[in-house]
């Protein structure tokens, strides 16, 4: 049998990989598999070592190949540079003059934890969120092109994006000196509104390039012959990793005052901005925000979702939707209840929640049971001088956490909710990751909760900012616009229920649900009976109410099931010899044994956990199942035999797009090679893990 081929791929200089043994075709398939697409020239020193040098592609293909094709570390050219706010990327244009340096900051915890959900499954929309309306009148294009221009030369985080990924740091955020702004005009032929939505919806964010924000108008069929004003669908897509629904509000109100302005935004680039935001952030203390959320934490087995655990899966994939809406007259009733409890409109939905949340433990016993879901806070509420009018990702999903006891009175569940949210606003910079961290807590998929419940305030007029602001000088020029729609953004959780006013004065509620872990059918019905306990609640309770009453309006209704969670992490082979030693995962080839990297635990003799899953797997397991690796930011290296190189090179790859360093990928030997192949790739971990800084 041939000698084990053995190839290293690093992240790093130099650009060449390194193969051990007769050069053999498979040896060249397995090399040729780990490297992104490129032509290789081959130099042969001796009969049993060959180098293959990579050049550097004309279009390098991501950031993995990006950094494979950099001049080699001695070059004083290729050295990160530092500037008074920190490390910078120095790079070279297409005519190889330099750009422009560029400040970065580090990502904001928040940001880590979206860059986490989104890295698994970049293309399913998550995080991706949508703002649309109707444009009723002329719309001049070159006009609202030049205004949202404008925009995104005056406003930091329409040109922010994430910094090339540097060694031993996380993502980072780099604002650039230009970004185009992306607009697409459709005619009303060319395509129809829901293949626009979902098409925009699915088109992944290159989040290495400035511009987290694109624009696509679709001009309605003409109005026929009796003369009516043309009009046209417009639909902004956002990711959230650096806007939420707030910055939208703010940046339709600048943009409106753009257009009115002949396209111009008045003054130069406005601070604060997200640069300010991100340097606020890391200059916070976090010992009394860990001393609160380690003890506000949800505590293990705490009610998470409205339904009851299921064997089986419901065979669905993707999200859904579904709709109620509460009369203008029952949402004023709400408010009104609400008010006299002395809470407001989204306590009142918390409220309802937790009963739901509680219910299919109350059709068992009556005992008192904890009861866990996220609730949405501003994040704007922070001593940073203009950060109610900053766009940027500042709205946060916290974990509130109580306890349901049903023989208590209803007006004290109401009142802990209300302290509950109050108290986890002074600290609503923190993010998920961070109090699962300090709590303690670490599920595999990277969530203490299950649910999440948004209440979107109604717009104002507040300070002259905002899209209703500029209605009436919109009008004196014959144009109309109706107030905007947002379709929320996928947030990974399985169960996502928002609350909004419509123009009229009716609450919408909108459920998006996971379909792996939920019907269609369930989540309907979990929807309907929370609508249906927020229009009861203020006929049917009073000051001596129980909470055992109000669960009684839910009286025989159907809990509805739901698929169990599951774990999505790594099979462990062998532990860490002690903390932040790291992590070694194994890809399995498709077709290997589910043991095939038993033996490697005993041979290997460095302090990194080993851990694998069994083929088949994609990407997308092993990235979730990665999340508390990238999360913590222990070294990561990924190993493989021949056969499995390209999943792994496309793992370190998604890596570095979501803006950590790519890690090591380590390839040597075969699935089918036995012992020879296994010390072969222990020699490769040894070295690969052995190399300096």
């Amino acid at each position: 049998m041939a000698a084990p081929v053995t190839v290293i791929v690093t992240p790093g200089p130099p650009p060449s990989l390194d193969l051990h043994g007769p050069l053999t075709h498979r040896a060249l398939e397995a090399a040729l598999a780990a490297l992104p697409p490129c032509t290789p020239t081959l130099h042969r020193h001796t009969e049993t070592h060959h180098t293959l040098q990579v050049p550097p592609p004309p279009f390098p293909a991501g950031a993995l190949a990006d950094l494979l094709a950099s001049p080699p570390s001695g070059d004083p050219a290729s050295a990160p540079r530092r500037t008074a706010d920190g490390p910078a990327c120095g790079r070279t244009g297409p005519a190889g003059a330099p750009e422009a340096v560029l400040a970065t900051a580090p990502a904001a915890p928040l940001q880590r934890d979206v860059l986490l959900d989104a890295l698994a499954r970049p293309g399913a929309g998550l995080h991706v969120g949508q703002v649309y309306w109707r444009w009723h009148g002329p719309l001049d294009t070159d006009r609202f092109t030049a205004a949202w221009q404008s925009l995104a030369d005056r406003e930091a985080v329409l040109r922010a994006a994430l910094a090339r990924p540097v060694r031993d740091t996380g993502p980072r955020i780099a604002v650039h000196p230009h970004a185009a702004v992306e607009i697409l005009r459709h005619g009303h032929q060319e395509t129809d509104w829901p293949t626009l939505l979902a098409g925009e919806r699915a088109r992944a964010f290159d989040l290495r390039r400035p511009g987290p924000l694109r624009i696509a108008l679709l001009d309605d069929p003409p109005a026929g012959q009796d003369g009516g004003a043309p009009s046209a669908r417009i639909l902004l897509t956002y990711h959230q990793v650096l806007l939420d629904r707030p910055s939208i509000r703010t940046l339709l109100g600048a943009f409106y005052r753009a257009y009115l302005a002949d396209g111009r935004v008045p003054g130069g680039d406005r601070r604060p901005d997200v640069r300010d935001h991100l340097h606020w952030l890391g200059a916070q203390d976090p010992g009394p925000a860990r001393a609160f959320w380690s003890r506000a934490a949800p505590a293990p087995g705490a009610a998470t979702l409205p339904a009851r655990p299921a064997a089986r899966t419901t065979g669905r994939l993707g999200h859904g939707r579904t709709r109620q809406t509460l009369s203008a007259a029952e949402a004023v009733r709400l408010r009104e209840w609400a008010a006299r409890w002395g809470a407001g409109e989204s306590t009142a939905l918390h409220t309802a929640w937790a009963l739901q949340l509680y219910r299919p433990a109350a059709d068992l016993d009556a005992k008192a049971r904890p009861v866990a879901f996220a609730a949405t806070v501003s994040g704007r509420g922070i001593l940073l001088e203009g950060v109610e009018a900053l766009p940027g990702r500042m709205r946060n999903p916290l974990p509130v956490h109580l306890v349901v006891d049903p023989a208590a009175p209803l007006r004290r569940l109401i009142d802990d909710l209300t302290c509950r949210v109050l108290d986890a606003a002074a600290y609503e910079w923190v993010s998920a990751g961070q109090i699962q961290a300090w709590a303690g807590a670490s599920p595999a998929d990277g969530r203490i909760t299950e649910s999440l419940i948004v209440f979107e305030p109604p717009a104002r007029r507040e300070h002259g900012h905002g899209e209703s602001a500029y209605r009436e000088e919109l009008a004196a020029e014959g144009v109309r616009v109706d107030p905007p729609e947002a379709l929320g953004p996928l947030t990974g959780v399985p169960f996502t229920l928002t609350a909004q006013h419509a123009a009229d004065g009716s609450l919408v509620l909108t459920a998006v649900h996971d379909r792996t872990r939920l019907s269609d059918n369930a989540a309907a019905l979990i929807l309907s009976q929370t609508a249906g306990l927020l229009r009861e609640l203020p006929f049917c309770t009073d000051r001596s109410t129980t909470v055992a009453e109000a669960l009684g309006l839910l009286s025989g209704a159907r809990v509805p099931p739901v698929t169990i969670r599951p774990s999505g992490g790594l099979r462990r082979l062998r532990e860490a010899a002690h903390p932040g030693a790291g992590t070694i995962c194994l890809i399995p080839p498709p077709d290997a044994a589910p043991d095939c990297y038993g033996g490697l635990a005993g041979l290997h003799p460095g302090p990194e956990a080993l851990a694998t899953l069994s083929a088949p797997a994609d990407a997308a397991d092993f990235l979730t199942g990665l999340r508390p690796a990238l999360a913590t930011g222990e070294p990561l290296v990924l190993a493989c035999y021949s056969g499995a190189g390209a999943l792994a090179c496309e793992i370190a790859d998604r890596i570095a797009a979501h803006g950590w360093y790519p890690p090591f990928v380590v390839i040597a030997g075969t699935a089918d090679g036995g012992p020879d192949s296994a010390r072969a790739l222990t020699r490769a971990l040894t070295s690969a893990t052995a190399r300096p800084g």
